[in-house]
């Protein structure tokens, strides 16, 4: 399961995915999504080429680093929150981003921006995310 607070756990399914997609062999659903994640980021494919290191290396902000775990995790919070419209009218922002962007990938990146900006609110003043706000922000994309 994706949503697990054991970071190895997390950790070793994207490696999981990666590797079986390397190796042709057949991909549960979720391994599929995350693989495609993967292969959309050609700067993440070093670390996956040895494996122990992408389960341990720890990413600092400080020293300029990003955490691509944590990169590639925010896409697939996209993608689930367009899937199902949860919150409602994020897909129609999608949609609506995507056809100007016109790249898939770009249109992810900037909605992961809003999402970023909710968590990082959410934590700081310790209150529950306020998706309303987040789905203005999102809306606020189109206007740019």
């Amino acid at each position: 399961m994706i949503f697990s607070n054991d970071r190895n756990q997390l950790r070793q399914m994207y490696v999981n995915a990666w590797r079986k997609r390397r190796a042709k062999l057949a991909l549960e659903p979720l391994e599929a999504q995350i693989a495609a994640v993967i292969e959309r980021h050609p700067e993440y494919h070093k670390l996956f080429q040895k494996p122990d290191k992408a389960l341990t290396k720890d990413f600092s902000p400080e020293l300029g680093e990003t955490n691509p775990f944590l990169h590639m995790g925010m896409h697939l919070a996209i993608q689930e929150q367009v899937s199902i419209d949860r919150p409602p009218g994020v897909k129609a922002v999608y949609v609506a981003l995507l056809q100007k962007l016109g790249d898939a990938h770009d249109t992810e990146h900037r909605m992961a921006e809003c999402l970023a900006e909710l968590i990082w609110k959410s934590q700081r003043d310790k209150i529950q995310p306020d998706l309303n706000a987040y789905v203005v922000e999102l809306q606020a994309l189109l206007l740019k």
